[in-house]
């Protein structure tokens, strides 16, 4: 899925200097995308039943064909649309996934939302070492041919979809409730900062295709994510998730913000691995807060959420795009410092529901 879903954005630099795609038209390729995902984790939300071992694997053969496909277009409407059923797949491949470790006890959701920052840097990789070599239609082959060989062990997987409910659905407090409805505008609002530095970092700092910096930015970001998952997981347990989730956001907001400052390639490099150091954290962080409370299907939800955002993201900055991103970080980073707000609401409002817990006694004492 780090191939499939995010090889974009290294190659847009390439298609923007080689393919007649303009920043605006990368913007709305990359919506397409984000919009595609947005639906399959609704369809997942509603009919969880869909989340089985034959739809991953059609999905798995979906994304490699979409990325395969993209070297045998050539306009932004057809870009679009194979890009939009990359991101369908994507969210179907997450939530099998993501949904299939969390009923396994003793997995390590760290390690396994690690594979993720994994794709990134391979992506990277391969885009700075073929960019000299191949046209950018050579380049979606071989991302292609990498995401096959790396999603090919996961087919054997036996995928096991989210429940319905948990025992407690009926039992959710009112504090409980506002909790999750403040995850649910957080992790929207994470959604639609995150994308923006997701998406146009690379082109932001790489200037032309041949340049090295931006996939080189890329690899960087991809570094930082493998193993940000495990470490964010070791801090969770020394200072609570509700706080480490505030710590991770805080964190962001300064990666989107330090290349709106400056187009130095040194602060790129430190925004890329605060970027990659977070993203996949604030997921794993948000997702296993919700889990915490007794609301079913809480991964699917929060992923349409995140969704929602993602498709928001480019569009709000789009007509600001031109020569500069400089505003389209500043949004960014306002948008994340408002999630970091929310995180901080979240976790208070949490740390007053266990005191409450703690304080009452237990039925019958």
């Amino acid at each position: 899925m780090g191939v499939g879903r995010f090889v974009f954005t290294p190659i847009l630099p390439i298609m923007i200097d080689s393919a007649n795609v303009s920043p605006s038209a990368g913007a709305v390729i990359a919506t397409a995308n984000y919009a595609g995902y947005l639906l399959g984790a609704v369809l997942l939300s509603i009919r969880p039943g869909l989340n089985t071992t034959n739809a991953f694997r059609l999905w798995a053969v979906v994304l490699v064909a979409s990325e395969l496909a993209m070297a045998a277009v050539d306009n932004t409407v057809l870009f679009s649309v194979l890009r939009f059923l990359a991101g369908l797949a994507s969210a179907a491949v997450f939530l099998a996934c993501a949904s299939t470790v969390a009923q396994h006890s003793r997995s390590s959701p760290g390690i396994t939302f690690g594979g993720v920052g994994a794709g990134i840097a391979a992506s990277g990789v391969l885009t700075l070492v073929a960019a000299p070599h191949l046209s950018w239609q050579g380049i979606w082959v071989c991302s292609a041919v990498l995401t096959a060989v790396t999603i090919a062990p996961a087919l054997t997987l036996r995928v096991r979809a989210e429940s319905r409910s948990t025992d407690g659905q009926g039992m959710l407090s009112a504090p409980d409730r506002t909790v999750w409805r403040v995850l649910l505008v957080v992790y929207l609002l994470e959604g639609l900062g995150y994308i923006v530095v997701g998406t146009f970092l690379v082109a932001a700092v790489g200037g032309h295709g041949n340049s090295s910096v931006g996939p080189a930015v890329w690899i960087a970001v991809g570094l930082a994510a493998m193993p940000a998952t495990v470490l964010w997981q070791a801090i969770a347990r020394r200072i609570e998730t509700r706080r480490a989730l505030v710590a991770a956001f805080a964190l962001q907001t300064v990666s989107a913000l330090l290349p709106a400052l400056t187009s130095n390639s040194v602060v790129a490099v430190v925004s890329a691995l605060l970027f990659g150091g977070t993203f996949m954290g604030i997921t794993m962080l948000t997702l296993s807060t919700a889990a915490r409370l007794p609301i079913g299907r809480t991964a699917a939800t929060l992923t349409a959420v995140y969704g929602v955002g993602q498709v928001l993201g480019p569009l709000v900055v789009a007509p600001a795009l031109g020569d500069s991103y400089t505003v389209a970080f500043v949004v960014a980073a306002v948008v994340l410092a408002l999630g970091t707000i929310g995180a901080a609401v979240a976790a208070r409002l949490q740390a007053v529901t266990d005191d409450q817990r703690c304080a009452t006694p237990p039925l019958g004492a």
